[in-house]
């Protein structure tokens, strides 16, 4: 049987990727802290004969070195993955997300893993104004969670070209979906409009609201990262929706989509926020036959209906 590894496996995007995986009926081992990811995320999965969870860190290299024996494919989710955060705490977010990264891929390379599968971020391109953004052009990272994400880019690159080790990194724009964390004080947008729209409170905007993202439902996400495994492709791609939403619409449709009449109100923009981004993804659709198949209205029912229960 196939053996995977998800590190960062009981997170938002780790979570689902398992669940993904392991209904395939691969061997997935989650990797997870639990810093920020939940058992609650995975605990269907546990009964499961296919499925393991460790409680452990990517910053502990003895610990990946005996977890990725006999492993053949990595998809590399575990990061501090907040903006915010990263101004905050910019030590952390570079031990987890760079000393970590490199650990993984050390660990990977000593034990002969097939390929690697890494979660890069949308947020490298900066506050470029050419869009949409693609692969090809210079990053400008504008935060030290951007700044992580690319050295994490890069480490990979290396890797590839001096040890041979297969690498694929994918540049997420601004997922969203069930078992995101509405409660966090470094909540992404779109919980945070859910959460308070179904308490009767209004959605709070930072800044204008004009800025634009290319929202990208996580089942979407989690096709790619299957696709990128399964190819023979390496280097970067895109992954988003191919479409841009302003702030003001989202939050508008979820207003509509909750039921509660309430008007967002606005306040100052956040710091190292960009101000407008769209995924070209016609690589990714390309090489790896990518294919988002989720529109925002329909997805974003399911994400409402998954933060309430």
């Amino acid at each position: 049987m196939t053996k995977i590894v998800v590190t960062g496996g009981a997170g938002f995007i780790g979570s689902h990727i398992a669940e993904e995986l392991a209904w395939r009926d691969y061997h997935v081992i989650i990797l997870d802290d639990l810093s920020t990811g939940k058992i609650g995320n995975i605990e269907p999965l546990l009964s499961k004969e296919n499925v393991e969870f460790i409680q452990g860190s990517i910053v502990n290299l003895p610990l990946l070195q005996k977890l990725f024996r006999g492993v053949d494919y990595i998809f590399h989710e575990a990061a501090i993955s907040s903006v915010p955060r990263s101004i905050e705490k910019p030590l952390i977010s570079h031990e987890v997300n760079i000393t970590g990264t490199l650990n993984v891929l050390m660990a990977a390379r000593d034990n002969s893993v097939k390929k690697l599968v890494y979660a890069s971020s949308s947020s490298i391109y900066g506050d470029t104004p050419t869009l949409p953004k693609r692969e090809d052009m210079s990053p400008n990272p504008q935060s030290p969670y951007a700044a992580t994400k690319l050295a994490g880019e890069y480490y990979c690159q290396v890797f590839r070209k001096v040890y041979g080790l297969p690498t694929i990194y994918l540049r997420y724009f601004n997922v969203y979906g069930p078992r995101q964390d509405p409660d966090s004080q470094y909540a992404a947008v779109i919980p945070r409009f859910i959460t308070r729209a179904s308490q009767g409170k209004p959605p709070i905007i930072l800044g204008d609201g004009e800025q634009t993202r290319d929202f990208t439902f996580v089942k979407d996400v989690v096709e790619a990262n299957i696709l990128a495994a399964q190819s023979n492709s390496i280097g970067v791609f895109n992954v988003g929706r191919g479409e841009k939403t302003s702030i003001n619409w989202l939050a508008g449709l979820t207003i509509k989509l909750v039921g509660n009449n309430v008007e967002p109100i606005h306040e100052e923009p956040r710091p190292g926020d960009i101000r407008h981004s769209l995924a070209d993804i016609s690589r990714a659709k390309e090489e790896l036959g990518y294919n988002p198949r989720y529109g925002l209205e329909q997805a974003l029912q399911e994400t409402i209906s998954g933060i309430r229960r």
